[in-house]
């Protein structure tokens, strides 16, 4: 039983109406009804429905025609056709401009029932798709880089893991930036009764706080200025899987409320709409602060820190687990058929990382190019993590009172020159290396006039 779910039925004729009515009602979903297609056509435009069944021959405006007008603004709403016996090559028509199923007349409680099924399930199996290949959102079977290791920190946080993964509980995860705070939600997914559903992760940090309530919960057409067509929010989204939410710290305090309040009652509504959606979701949090200290300076809504924080789990930073940087690096290296060598692996492990695993790659990635893809060494490492006395040299030249401007182009040319040496000549390289455009580089080289 679904009672959650609005079906529209559309037919001319009031006996049948009626009996869709009680159909669906039987089925445990919410009808709504309407006479003919231009009725249907408000009806959708005016409310969220999960699917329409209609009748096909209709006065005023077809099913056909119905469907092909709410196709224009949605292409994923199910759409089941009713028609009669000797109707079959209409049928197959209307599933050409994109109709779920179609069901004959007269049908049983279970044809319909299973028609509606299917077509809601394959909505959602299109939703899942396009939300894959546009986000690229593929979880591992396997607990993922960041929580490779095999510190006490780590084998500490794993079994955790496994204990929490198969609950409902809420969890928050606080750890420092680059700790691998994403991936730990991502394995608590994987080894939750879950695991088939979407991963849906949602960085509150990177969107504008304008947008994100509709980004969270959706929106009707017409819901503000620009809102052409409704949209499916995250919350709906996830529906069945996991809602990841990254930063909750820096989420506007009003939409903390929003939250709330679909935490506690498992329910939503998307703007513009007053209908209420309730889904089947777990929800898991991050934040890089301190939770504690962060309801206190008022980021946090006290409430919501109760809520979320069910369960708690610290992701350690890399420092506190030194012994695991080995373990790390060749995993990245991995793909490079890459070495790092002793005296460097040393550099590496006495190095505190305050950008934790994320600073660790980065390192690691520019070593590479800067080693030619061969055995990593120490002098392949920043300054401030293999000792060189490259500040220290640049401090010489400032005490020496050369200006600014000219110690700043020495360097910036210096730099330059050491980058495309090192990338071979690779101007594409280079500039990643120095994290800069090629387009930039390009500019430099040509007005320090390098060749």
């Amino acid at each position: 039983m679904n009672t959650q779910k609005t079906i529209l039925a559309v037919d001319d004729e009031p006996h049948m109406l009626r009996l869709l009515e009680i159909s669906l009602k039987q089925a445990g979903y919410k009808p709504v009804l309407a006479r003919d297609g231009k009725e249907a056509l408000q009806v959708v435009i005016n409310q969220t429905v999960d699917c329409v069944v209609s009748d096909l021959h209709m006065p005023n405006m077809t099913g056909l025609d119905l469907l092909k007008n709410i196709r224009i603004d949605n292409e994923v709403l199910p759409f089941i056709m009713v028609t009669a016996q000797g109707e079959i090559k209409t049928a197959v028509e209307a599933m050409k401009s994109g109709a779920s199923d179609y069901i004959l007349r007269p049908f049983d409680l279970e044809t319909l029932e299973i028609a509606i099924a299917k077509s809601l399930s394959v909505q959602r199996l299109t939703i899942e798709n396009a939300y894959l290949k546009n986000t690229n959102n593929i979880v591992s079977n396997t607990i993922d880089r960041g929580l490779i290791g095999q510190s006490a920190p780590m084998l500490a946080l794993k079994q955790l893991i496994n204990q929490v993964g198969p609950e409902k509980a809420t969890v928050l995860i606080s750890g420092e930036t680059g700790t691998g705070k994403e991936l730990i939600a991502k394995a608590i997914h994987q080894v939750s009764p879950r695991k088939d559903g979407l991963f849906v992760p949602v960085n509150c940090a990177a969107i504008p706080s304008e947008i994100l309530e509709s980004e969270l919960f959706g929106h009707e057409k017409g819901a503000f200025t620009g809102a052409v067509k409704e949209r499916i929010g995250k919350f709906e989204l996830a529906d069945g899987g996991t809602l990841f939410l990254d930063e909750i710290t820096e989420m506007p305090i009003h939409l903390q409320a929003k939250l709330l309040r679909a935490l506690q009652e498992g329910v939503i509504e998307r703007l513009g709409s007053n209908k209420l959606i309730s889904l089947d979701i777990r929800v898991l949090a991050a934040t890089n602060q301190d939770p504690l200290n962060a309801v206190k300076s008022g980021k946090l809504r006290e409430d919501l820190y109760y809520r979320l924080n069910v369960f708690q789990l610290n992701a350690p930073p890399l420092r506190e687990r030194a012994t695991d940087i080995a373990l790390l690096a060749n995993y990245f290296l991995a793909s490079h058929a890459t070495q790092v060598s002793d005296e460097a692996m040393q550099k590496l492990q006495a190095y505190q990382w305050p950008g934790n695993v994320r600073e660790l790659e980065n390192v690691l990635e520019r070593a590479t190019i800067l080693s030619g893809k061969q055995i990593i060494l120490t002098q392949h490492l920043p300054a401030d993590i293999s000792g060189s006395p490259a500040v220290n040299n640049l401090k010489m030249v400032l005490d020496n009172q050369f200006s600014i401007p000219k110690v700043t182009e020495q360097i910036e040319r210096k730099l330059i020159v050491e980058a495309i040496e090192s990338c071979h000549g690779n101007k594409a390289k280079a500039a990643k290396l120095l994290e800069i455009s090629e387009r930039s580089l390009w500019n430099k080289l040509e007005t320090y006039k390098l060749k």
